[in-house]
């Protein structure tokens, strides 16, 4: 027999026989009313989880992982207010269900069933995922079976005190509220999570405002892999800057008074607690999971005999608040509801298309207040003595940290974050002088960790901040690319744009550094970002273009809710020549402050038409080198730098490449993988009488030394491909 229906069996009739397991007598924080309440709550949760099997065995709903055993969670979100933003777990309907009773006007059996069935009618993800969520309950939709939303959630504690501060014009989160986020207890083992949890205490012993509520529901197993006993409480207990809490999951009257201690304690505090859960887990991990393959009977069968439900029942009758007979009604009585609230949404309509799918991978636009811009004064106390520099021509990293001062002075809700940006200024001094210009609750130096780097600047958009977030290194993205592909890129999709969190994510790479740092510091894959949906990437290979470049993905982020990656090419920061030395060929001006360069705007310079070269970054470096010896060849050029490389400009490159008899590609990215590929297609599919080539990188990691280019285009390569993709002899 399936182990749900022995659940359903075994409750009916102990509770029949008042059969209950043993237990701790109610406590008295909890009222009779709001006991039933929350009973009510876990029984609908249990309801669900039965009725959402049901619906898959005959093909109406298409995910069945679900929240029996941990339905104590109805009480943790008794002890909170439904205006704290919680990040859930996947086991927490129980939670929702309860916060929805906080809300009038709630239908929460039909939303939810809604997302089972994956109905575009689904409030929350339009059918795009049975997900737990809410735009009305503060419960953004997690889609992870891992922790990989903690750090977003240490993000939004700290933007909740960084509010009180710099409020932000798009305030989401009332002042007074704390962030919460829950997980299992083998998630808690996950690299994610520990650097969360490590970040929130290396954050709060420093005595930075931090309201976060950890809630670890421990059922004892990860799938079919054992948690050491007194595994959670031994290595969390004593965190430092983090206060240990601990309750009996399956007391609602324990877990409501515990919780509520908390959740005081982070709310008055201002810090961070850990609430550890102890729960079971019913019916195996999820879908067609049976537990009894690598479990013993007898384990399986223990846990079923702490089914939560029964001690709630227990509980009831010994406060006095609810007789069994009535517990056992209630309990019937809502699974007969969510079997006909079943039947009608598997009447409802479903995505049909591509395009009803993608509709939301980009977030809505929302309106801003309008600016005119930092004021003279102010630029001129920000700036000081760069001013007078602002007319002569600088190289990128100078005009970057420029910018960069312009767009705070005019937007006060930008926060720049990462390892060494504030007191160093940067590795290569691009947010120099930036602490001490806006202090560092605005340029915050963050412990290294690249995935609380982003999950900081993730939490902090939650609340209307724009994070200009900075890793040091495009290689030391890999650490945390979750955090863009499986986070911050998927929360407007699975919410129906109904929740953002835009950002301007810094990033210096590429090669071309000569002789330093191998492949973590020369590294020139793109792949990782290239393939993200609904990201935006950037990459200027002038400081002007930087410059403008840089106001339109803040204008992006902060108009249009975007994801945007800027990506900064570390070779090109301190260049200042062209053609020979001292020549200045490749330093400009200062751009005023109110010009920018569009998304999909790319530079075309010359007007040749016996050959294209479309590049960007270093390519557009190496490839103005090119020109002069490709117009002495007779070469009649012209060199498009792209700019933007995600999404591909293709109606720009269109135009741009218009009449060109040739194509060259210059792409400094790996020959597998690389934007190149991407450029081939669209030339091939636009018009294929044109012969197109491509100059590109090596499949290969980049040496130290003088071996450093080896593998990557160069101004003789870009040449010789020249000549011999137009035929001109060499």
């Amino acid at each position: 027999m399936d182990r749900a229906q022995i659940v359903h069996e075994n409750f009916l009739k102990r509770v029949a026989k008042r059969d209950y397991p043993k237990g701790a007598t109610p406590r008295d924080e909890l009222s009779d009313t709001d006991a039933v309440s929350l009973f009510r709550s876990q029984v609908l949760s249990r309801a669900l989880d039965r009725t959402s099997r049901a619906m898959q065995k005959a093909g109406q709903g298409f995910y069945t992982i679900g929240s029996s055993g941990h339905e104590g969670m109805a009480a943790v979100a008794h002890a909170l207010r439904p205006t704290d933003i919680a990040f859930l777990h996947y086991r927490d309907a129980a939670f929702q269900i309860a916060r929805a009773e906080q809300v009038p006007g709630q239908q929460i059996a039909w939303d939810m069933l809604l997302s089972f069935a994956c109905s575009s009618e689904d409030p929350i993800s339009g059918g795009r995922h049975k997900v737990l969520g809410s735009k009305t309950l503060t419960i953004p939709p997690q889609t992870s079976t891992i922790a990989s939303h903690l750090p977003k959630a240490v993000g939004a504690a700290y933007a909740l005190g960084a509010a009180r501060r710099y409020p932000p014009e798009h305030r989401e989160l009332p002042l007074d509220g704390i962030a919460m986020c829950s997980f299992g207890d083998a998630s808690a083992n996950h690299s994610t999570a520990q650097g969360a949890i490590n970040t929130a205490g290396w954050t709060s012993v420093q005595s930075t405002p931090l309201p976060l509520l950890f809630v670890c529901e421990d059922n004892g197993i990860g799938i079919s892999v054992k948690t050491p006993k007194g595994w959670i409480q031994t290595s969390m207990e004593h965190r430092p800057g983090i206060r240990y809490f601990e309750a009996n999951g399956l007391d609602i009257y324990e877990t409501y008074a515990v919780a509520q201690e908390a959740a005081a304690y982070v709310r008055t505090r201002r810090k961070p607690a850990f609430l550890h859960l102890k729960t079971v887990r019913l019916y195996g991990h999820a879908g067609a999971d049976v537990p009894t393959t690598y479990l013993s009977k007898s384990e399986v069968e223990a846990d079923e005999a702490q089914d939560p439900l029964l001690h709630s029942v227990r509980l009831l009758d010994q406060a006095g608040a609810l007789p069994p007979d009535r517990a056992l009604a209630i309990y019937t009585d809502t699974c007969a509801r969510t079997d006909r609230i079943a039947a009608e949404v598997a009447t409802r309509p479903h995505l049909s298309s591509a395009a009803e799918v993608m509709a939301s991978l980009i977030p809505p636009k929302r309106a801003c207040k309008p600016t005119n811009g930092p004021s003279v004064e102010a630029r001129a106390k920000a700036f000081g003595g760069d001013m007078r520099a602002m007319a002569d021509p600088q190289p990128m990293n100078r005009l970057i940290n420029w910018a960069l001062t312009d767009l705070m002075l005019d937007h006060s809700e930008i926060v720049c974050m990462g390892e060494d940006v504030g007191r160093k200024g940067g590795v290569y001094g691009v947010t120099q002088k930036l602490q001490q210009r806006f202090g560092p609750d605005r340029v915050i130096d963050t412990l290294l960790d690249e995935q609380s780097i982003l999950g900081l600047a993730i939490g902090m958009g939650h609340n209307g901040f724009i994070p200009i977030p900075e890793i040091q290194f495009l290689a030391y993205l890999h650490n945390a690319e979750d955090q863009i592909r499986g986070e911050a890129a998927t929360l407007p999709f699975f919410s129906n744009g109904q929740f953002t969190n835009p950002m301007v994510l810094r990033i210096a790479g590429l090669g071309y550094q000569k002789g330093f740092g191998g492949h973590f510091h020369n590294d020139n894959s793109l792949a990782v970002l290239r393939d993200i949906p609904g990201i935006i990437i950037a990459c200027p290979s002038t400081g002007a273009d930087a410059v403008q470049m840089l106001r339109e993905c803040v204008r992006l982020a902060r108009e249009e809710q975007r994801v945007v990656v800027f990506l900064e090419p570390i070779a090109l920061y301190p260049m200042r020549d062209l053609h020979e030395p001292q020549d200045a060929g490749w330093m400009d001006t200062y751009p005023a402050p109110d010009k920018r360069i569009a998304l999909g705007n790319v530079g075309v310079y010359g007007g040749g038409t016996d050959l294209a070269i479309v590049t960007y970054g270093n390519g557009h470096y190496l490839s103005k080198q090119a020109l002069p010896a490709l117009e002495a060849s007779g070469l009649r050029t012209r060199v498009i730098d792209m700019r933007w490389l995600a999404p591909l400009p293709t109606e720009a490159l269109r135009e741009a490449t218009e009449g060109c008899k040739h194509i060259l590609i210059v792409d400094e990215c790996r020959r597998t993988g690389s934007q190149s590929e991407a450029l081939m297609t669209f030339f091939a599919e636009e018009n294929t009488t044109v012969p197109t080539a491509r100059v590109v990188a090596e499949d290969s990691f980049i040496a130290t030394g003088p071996a450093y280019a080896a593998p990557l285009p160069s101004k003789d390569g870009i040449i010789a491909a020249a000549l011999t993709l137009t035929g001109v002899p060499s």
